[in-house]
């Protein structure tokens, strides 16, 4: 706790540039790295922060030691050249993006590594701290460190506040920006160019083997939370700034850490969080999601069985017992039960006679079973009728889509058809103005039948109960 206070106290002037340096970082990184996901330029970053390794040892020849605005532009330079490198292969070769992102990234680190080794080999005075740009050291940052890479840093962020509309629709729809007149290359120049300059930026504080993960990470986690450019661009800074508090607070925790990995390392837990988290697109909200369609087709498929079943014997008042159900359907006997019990609740089925192990459906759950029939045939009759395929192929394809189509496109369906009365299978296609009420459309209800409808006080109370609970309540009703 006396380093925590410590630490954010920010009496010490070194923590204060530190955290600043860090923060304007991770802004600048996160909310960049959204457009860099967004065209799927990701691994051109991590080539680029691989790149400018070699123009940082040969700056620092030039200069004669650590001067941080030769530093920049000799790592600039290599970003800018790295990048005219990839693209150059691209356009004039054989060689896939992919393969030339590599090449340009092993062969410019290679180089890079070369020049430190030399440069640690031949005595330089102030070359001690140099190694530090490979996993970066944010704690060895001083006032002058923090002016320049913090100041490029904030310059990013303007940048991008003021081109935000015009980066928008390059990243989404190019052929529109073209044809509305944007000058596209320019704007993608100003990608790359950023790109470069956010690497650069972070040579100091995260490194250039790690610098790749800054723009990618804070993206890809703010991803799952959002649809808009505008709140990634929020969340992605924010889980940025976040990491570079967390990774400058350990570093001076633990001085042998350097302060690069453990940024990366805190802003994938962030990612972690928001993989399984996020709501809607978080694994477990997801999986909630699957679990809840699952049941719901069950519950429909179940619905739709009863149905057929009353189709091919044309009785409504013959009741459906667990058995026949599940094989017919091919389902455990435990899902068969809550699903019955779902339907049961919804009013969608109910016992007949006092059977507790029969079912038919009421009213209401007639309608929905011959809703999902119709639009199974329908939807058989369009894959035939107008895609042409064969009568025998069409079945499997019904079936998942009959869960998904709306009313409206079950509308449009029955329009573009011309309102079918058979399937290709040559059954019945049942619709709400035929009149009928049971398995087959225009049969009726028995005379006197009075259980299957939608009061629930026909319904018995729970599934299981024996016929001597369900004599007692007709008793009482």
């Amino acid at each position: 706790m006396d380093l925590f206070f410590e630490f954010f106290s920010l009496q010490d002037p070194n923590i204060r540039y530190v955290l600043a340096g860090t923060i304007l970082l991770g802004i600048s990184a996160g909310a960049l790295g959204c457009f860099a996901i967004l065209r799927r330029r990701a691994l051109v970053g991590d080539a680029v922060a691989h790149a400018i390794l070699p123009g940082v040892c040969l700056a620092f020849i030039v200069a004669g030691g650590k001067d941080p605005f030769m530093l920049i532009i000799g790592a600039f330079i290599f970003g800018l050249l790295s990048m005219v490198t990839m693209d150059f292969i691209t356009r004039n070769s054989r060689i896939a993006p992919d393969a030339a992102i590599g090449m340009v990234l092993s062969v410019f680190f290679g180089l890079g590594v070369v020049l430190l080794t030399f440069i640690q080999s031949t005595g330089y005075i102030d070359q001690s701290g140099l190694d530090d740009f490979l996993f970066g050291q944010a704690a060895a940052m001083v006032g002058t460190d923090v002016r320049v890479f913090g100041g490029l840093s904030l310059l990013i962020l303007v940048l991008l506040i003021m081109a935000y509309k015009e980066l928008k629709l390059v990243s989404f729809d190019i052929p529109f920006a073209r044809s509305i007149g944007y000058p596209v290359k320019r704007m993608e120049f100003l990608l790359a160019l950023l790109m470069v300059m956010t690497i650069t930026a972070g040579i100091q504080a995260v490194g250039v083997v790690l610098m790749a993960a800054m723009l990618i990470i804070p993206a890809a986690a703010a991803r799952y939370w959002t649809d808009s450019l505008r709140v990634m661009l929020v969340i992605a800074a924010g889980v940025g700034a976040f990491s570079g508090i967390t990774g400058s607070f350990m570093s001076f925790t633990a001085p042998a850490m350097p302060t690069g990995p453990w940024m990366v390392v805190s802003a994938a837990l962030m990612f972690l969080i928001s993989f399984l988290l996020a709501p809607g697109r978080g694994e477990i909200a997801r999986h909630v999601q699957r679990k809840k369609l699952s049941f719901k087709i069950a519950c429909e498929n179940i619905l739709k069985t009863i149905y057929s079943l009353e189709e091919a014997d044309g009785r409504t008042d013959r009741v459906r017992t667990c058995g026949e159900l599940a094989k017919k359907r091919h389902i455990p006997e435990r899902k068969l039960q809550k699903v019955l019990t779902s339907l049961l609740k919804k009013g969608l089925i109910a016992w007949y006679r006092g059977n507790p192990d029969g079912y038919v459906l009421t009213v209401t759950g007639r309608d929905e079973a011959q809703r999902l029939v119709r639009v199974h045939r329908l939807w058989e009759q369009y894959l035939n009728q107008q895609l042409h395929i064969a009568e025998d192929h069409v079945h499997e394809d019904a079936e998942s889509m009959e869960h998904l189509i709306t009313s409206d496109i079950e509308d449009q369906l029955r329009r573009s058809l011309g309102s079918p009365a058979l399937d290709p299978h040559k059954s019945k296609i049942p619709y709400k103005d035929d009149g009928g009420k049971g398995g087959r459309p225009g049969s009726k209800l028995p005379d006197g039948d009075n259980r299957i409808n939608n009061d629930p006080e026909e319904y018995p109370l729970k599934p299981g109960k024996s016929d001597k609970d369900h004599k007692k309540r007709e008793g009482r009703s």
